[in-house]
């Protein structure tokens, strides 16, 4: 039976390393990019006290600033994600992971963080009209929103279709949704929801004819 919601999707198509317990990564970094040592890291979320990762997937930047002394919470909307997680990370004292849709726990969930931030994640499958008011108001004052994503495909912008069968060469294919939005239209989209302080690029990749990376940053009025 294929997959048939978002949640199923990731559920289905990630992990991707491989059928059964898989050892856990090693923590060297904090990567925003599809490239291990390129671009920027944890230093542009500042010192937060207290952070909050959406889709973190294998949980490699939660427990890179978890063991900076912050503490961290890991929303996922899939199962799966969040069990595999929880198991290889069970002993950082300072993280938990939480299986949700990130507009639902954004809803739900009153407590502040001085850190919001999304690495490929869940920031790039959900509709930033609803998502980023939620973000806005969970954010203490002065507090950081960060998120990165593949560069937008020319002339393709808003919600675009993702097909998954590519992941794992699978039979049965779903498709779910991202948001694709050219630096500027993030900039106008930040500001209309009260952000301010706002970097929108994209970073090259580091060679010739590669995939580059969307950067964007912003924060909320002190």
């Amino acid at each position: 039976m294929p997959p048939h919601t978002p949640a199923e999707y990731w559920d289905t198509y990630k992990p991707h390393r491989g059928e059964g317990e898989q050892p856990a990564p090693v923590i060297d970094g904090f990567e925003w990019t599809q490239y291990p040592g390129h671009g920027p890291g944890a230093e542009i979320l500042g010192r937060p006290a207290r952070a909050l990762d959406l889709g973190p997937a294998e949980g490699k930047e939660a427990v890179f600033l978890a063991r900076q002394g912050c503490e961290v919470t890991g929303v996922d909307l899939s199962a799966a994600q969040v069990a595999r997680a929880t198991n290889w990370w069970r002993s950082e004292p300072r993280l938990r992971f939480v299986h949700a849709d990130a507009c639902d726990f954004l809803t739900a969930d009153t407590q502040p963080f001085d850190t919001i931030y999304s690495v490929w994640g869940a920031v790039w499958f959900s509709d930033p009209e609803q998502l980023l008011p939620l973000v806005a108001k969970r954010l203490t004052p002065g507090g950081t929103f960060a998120f990165s994503q593949a560069e937008p495909t020319p002339g393709a912008y808003g919600p675009q279709p993702m097909h998954g069968k590519w992941l794992e060469g699978r039979a049965h294919e779903l498709t779910v949704l991202r948001w694709q939005y050219t630096p500027q239209t993030w900039t106008n989209l930040l500001k209309r929801h009260g952000f301010t302080d706002i970097d929108a690029r994209v970073l090259s990749a580091p060679e010739t004819g590669m995939l580059g990376t969307l950067m964007v940053q912003a924060r909320t009025s002190a």
